[in-house]
């Protein structure tokens, strides 16, 4: 196996004694060659640097192009046409347009200087380098999907150990507040925030506090927002969400209109679904109540009574048993049986005690 030792024809020597002049010390010569070059390196490092960063940019502001290029087409198609809707829609491709020509400049750019990092000589400072090299990739690992079981009981821990705190996030108003208060609490940006912000809404609204839900309703849209736009973005929640309140403090109109209907759509169901919980309740109670009622046959009194005709319930009224008798007479025997029998069961008639009182 031959080896090829071609890769050392173009090495520069910075140290070569025999380039030297009689009138420079020589040592001093040296070392002002040694500082020009490394300059020189310095500066080409830092092009590539720069490259770098400019491409970096470009692309990040290419892609958030492309997202509200993607949402402006979408509300083009579900809403009818509106001459403003279509300008900005003309003016982001044409935004895109731009930073894809700027994309493909830098990415040439950076590739016309990795070749000639290539073509450069090697040097005293360039010569050596580490055989190797370990590199850790910070990859987010894969999350296993959690039980309807395991949710619950994270929700119930995290609710009991942050209630207070996310109470006073849900009772914020300015969205710097916000900002600050999330940047102290970082651990309150995750979906269980928001879930206990709906629930504190409801009780809010079952308590006819009606003003103080809307704020905190407030609150849970924000908290909703955030998480969307790490879904978005594929990113932790907790590293975006003063990207969130940067773009709504500059948001356009149609920014703030979707976060507006957002919050409008959750105050609706807060209603609903308050409403739905005192209806529950209420029929719970009556049901409770009824139960109470139910006499030795399984009978309500209520609903006996109410059924009986009008002389009946007018001797259970002044409590008069001659006059249910009389009542009863006036029936036909089989209808007289049958609502004597139904009073038994549902306790408005008592035999024993009766015949103990006559």
């Amino acid at each position: 196996m031959s080896i090829d030792y071609g890769v050392w024809d173009h090495i520069y020597v910075s140290d070569d004694e025999d380039v030297t002049s009689p009138f420079v010390d020589t040592p001093s010569l040296f070392r002002m060659r040694h500082r020009a070059r490394l300059d020189k390196m310095t500066k080409f490092q830092q092009r590539c640097e720069d490259l770098e960063s400019s491409f970096a940019e470009c692309r990040r502001l290419l892609q958030e192009a492309q997202r509200r290029l993607g949402y402006l087409e979408e509300q083009m198609k579900r809403e009818e046409e509106d001459e403003e809707r279509e300008a900005e829609l003309k003016k982001v491709q044409a935004e895109v347009k731009k930073l894809e020509k700027d994309e493909k400049l830098f990415l040439g750019l950076l590739e016309e200087h990795r070749r000639d990092e290539k073509k450069l000589p090697w040097n005293v400072d360039t010569i050596c380098r580490e055989g190797f090299s370990k590199s850790v990739f910070n990859i987010q690992p894969e999350i296993k999907k959690e039980t309807q079981q395991e949710k619950v009981e994270k929700h119930k821990t995290f609710v009991e150990k942050y209630a207070k705190k996310m109470k006073h996030f849900g009772m914020l108003q300015r969205w710097d507040d916000s900002q600050k208060y999330l940047s102290d609490n970082p651990h309150l940006v995750c979906e269980e925030t928001a879930n206990y912000l709906v629930v504190l809404c409801i009780d809010l609204e079952i308590d006819e506090k009606h003003a103080l839900m809307e704020q905190v309703a407030h609150q849970a849209i924000v908290m909703q927002f955030i998480l969307d736009l790490a879904r978005t973005l594929n990113v932790d929640p907790r590293g975006c969400f003063r990207q969130f309140f940067s773009n709504i403090k500059t948001a356009n109109a149609e920014y703030q209109n979707a976060f507006d209907q957002e919050l409008d759509l959750l105050k609706e169901r807060v209603r609903r679904c308050a409403q739905a919980q005192m209806e529950g309740t209420m029929k719970k109670l009556e049901e409770e109540e009824r139960q109470k009622r139910l006499g030795p046959g399984g009978l309500d009194p209520v609903e006996v009574y109410e059924s009986l005709p009008k002389e009946m319930q007018r001797s259970f009224d002044e409590k008069n048993s001659e006059m249910l008798q009389d009542a009863m007479n006036k029936l036909n025997p089989e209808e007289g049986r049958y609502h004597l029998q139904r009073c038994i069961d549902s306790g408005l008639w008592v035999p024993d005690l009766q015949e103990e009182e006559d």
